[in-house]
């Protein structure tokens, strides 16, 4: 069983930067991936970065490729997300989440019953 717990959001002006932590208790390692997904107001969860935890390969989607960044403590087993240059439309909730990496589909899971979730923590950019 894996418990996953977000901290780092926050409130900040366009342009700025935020690192949230996602600490794991539980095994994460290998074959296992670890990612971040958001949810904005009205909007679906979706898939931002993706790591995974055997090689530290790493995923995006395109709206936040050479700003966010996501990395992996494996030692202290706590999940990162670097995130610059934030623009209005980065304001949602995100959330990390752990599976096994055959549960996952590039940045979609399979089935989200199958992944272990933080609680969310809110990010909010202003203009």
């Amino acid at each position: 069983h894996v418990q996953l717990v977000e901290s780092g959001g926050g409130s900040i002006q366009t342009g700025g930067s935020l690192t949230l932590s996602c600490s794991a208790s539980g095994y994460t390692g290998s074959g296992y991936c670890m990612g971040w997904f958001r949810q904005a107001p009205g909007k679906e969860r979706t898939g931002v970065a993706k790591i995974v935890s055997e090689d530290e390969s790493t995923s995006y989607i395109d709206s936040v490729k050479g700003r966010f960044t996501i990395s992996k403590d494996n030692a202290d087993n706590i999940l990162y997300l670097q995130m610059n240059n934030l623009k209005p439309e980065d304001t949602a909730v995100y959330y990390c989440a752990a599976a096994r990496c055959f549960i996952w589909d590039g940045l979609r899971l399979r089935d989200e019953a199958f992944a272990y979730w933080g609680q969310g923590t809110q990010v909010t950019v202003s203009s």
